[in-house]
């Protein structure tokens, strides 16, 4: 009997239509984005409403203010995601062919990417309104887990960003000659679902850390925790499951057959890995930063 367990059978598309000869399908990727920002809007207005969780008993804006937020969070993350991707992993394709940048409907988004266009779209939108951008960063990096786990689920659907070789009992045969294994294990080909380990531990157990330190700990009243601890949480989380991770195909190579970017001898780190390191030693700085300060009254 083998010990692994077959790729299910789910279309990449939740539906699609075809009228008069124009056709339109929803992607079950595009839907985790659609899904992903209208909860964080849910998340970030419900801590709006709920001024006695602020320090001084203050929300850092009105509720209503979260719409106009979420407009500036979407450009932040669909700009900074496509072009983390095209500066990050494939520059030298992109540099060759710079219209296909724009195609964003074939796939390539870096978290890294977004993030940083997220963090750049909040800072202009807390300067343009008078916001305090540590407290809103809080309220956001509340919100990012859930839309990360609905991301992950979605690129196991896509059968994308699967991981090594394994031989353990949850190794999952994905489909297509990409995924075909150097070596066989009773005539078939197990992977790790690492887009599965990445929902688990950016999304679920992330998520669940972050949501008890809010409502159980007060944790909004000390000004940079949560996002510290999102980055810190995220960055070590990416990190150890890019050891199981297989590499993007532009890093693999017959001298480098694990994709290192960055090679440490006989070792070496991953692009992920690399761009990790940053959010974790951020995160412990800005953790630090207000553990060392006493709680503000509220």
């Amino acid at each position: 009997m083998l010990a692994a367990i077959p790729f299910p059978d789910i279309s990449p598309e939740v539906f699609s239509f075809e009228i008069g000869g124009f056709g339109f399908a929803l992607r079950w990727y595009a839907l985790a984005y659609i899904l992903g920002f209208l909860l964080a809007w849910w998340t970030v207005a419900a801590l709006m409403r709920r001024p006695a969780m602020w320090p001084g008993g203050a929300a850092p804006m009105q509720p209503a203010d979260t719409e106009g937020l979420l407009t500036w969070i979407i450009l932040g993350v669909i700009l900074g995601g496509r072009l983390g991707f095209v500066l990050f992993y494939q520059p030298t394709y992109f540099a060759a062919n710079p219209l296909e940048i724009l195609y964003i409907w074939q796939g390539g988004m870096a978290f890294h990417g977004g993030l940083a266009g997220a963090a750049l779209a909040g800072l202009a939108f807390c300067r343009l309104h008078g916001v305090g951008a540590l407290r809103l960063a809080d309220a956001m990096a509340l919100a990012t887990p859930a839309g990360l786990f609905l991301g992950r689920v979605a690129n196991f659907i896509n059968a994308e960003l699967w991981g090594a070789p394994t031989r353990m009992p949850w190794g999952v045969i994905f489909p297509g000659p990409a995924a075909e294994c150097p070596w066989e294990w009773v005539g078939v080909c197990a992977r790790h679902p690492t887009q599965l380990y990445e929902a688990g531990l950016e999304g679920l157990a992330l998520g669940a850390v972050l949501f008890w330190m809010v409502w159980r700990r007060g944790a909004l009243l000390r000004p940079g925790l949560v996002t510290g601890v999102f980055l810190g949480g995220y960055g070590l989380a990416r990190f150890v499951v890019e050891f199981w991770r297989v590499a993007d195909p532009q890093f693999i190579s017959p001298d480098n057959p694990a994709g290192h970017v960055l090679r440490l001898g006989a070792a070496g780190l991953s692009m992920g890995q690399l761009l990790s390191l940053p959010m974790v030693a951020v995160g412990l700085w800005l953790a630090w930063r207000a553990l060392r300060r006493p709680a503000p009254a509220t």
